[in-house]
């Protein structure tokens, strides 16, 4: 009798725990300026990016976040456009336009692919201020 360490119905041949070499695509950017955008807003906490950003651009988001001009009492803003391009494997950078009312203002950010294969916040920029990465 032979024994197998996989189950009946796996067909690959990875062994437990391993991770595909493949690198993922990231969820559409837009969704990411959204989640950027409910902090920058104070629609949500700070901490709710905590396992989104790497090095020191949550610290930075900690500082930024109560002042952004995104904090309006008039019409909650919203992403209104968001470009992006890939300048090489495992980053992709996006700008994108946020609407509140009358007013339009930008927000550029950057996600970088780390190697447990998730996309993080490196770095974000709002009309002349910066996070760095």
């Amino acid at each position: 009798m032979t024994t197998t360490t996989r189950p009946a119905q796996r067909r690959d041949q990875r062994g437990p725990g391993t991770v595909p070499v493949q690198r993922r695509i990231p969820r559409p950017p837009e969704l990411f300026a959204e989640k950027l955008l409910a902090v920058l807003s104070g629609q949500k906490p700070v901490h709710w990016m905590l396992n989104h950003t790497i090095g020191a651009a949550y610290d930075q988001l900690i500082d930024l976040a109560p002042r952004t001009p995104f904090r309006t009492r008039g019409a909650r803003p919203v992403v209104r456009s968001c470009r992006y391009g890939h300048p090489r494997p495992g980053v992709v950078e996006a700008a994108v336009s946020i609407a509140a009312g009358e007013q339009v203002r930008a927000m550029a950010f950057r996600l970088e692919q780390g190697p447990d294969l998730r996309w993080r916040c490196a770095a974000v920029e709002l009309g002349g201020e910066r996070v760095p990465s």
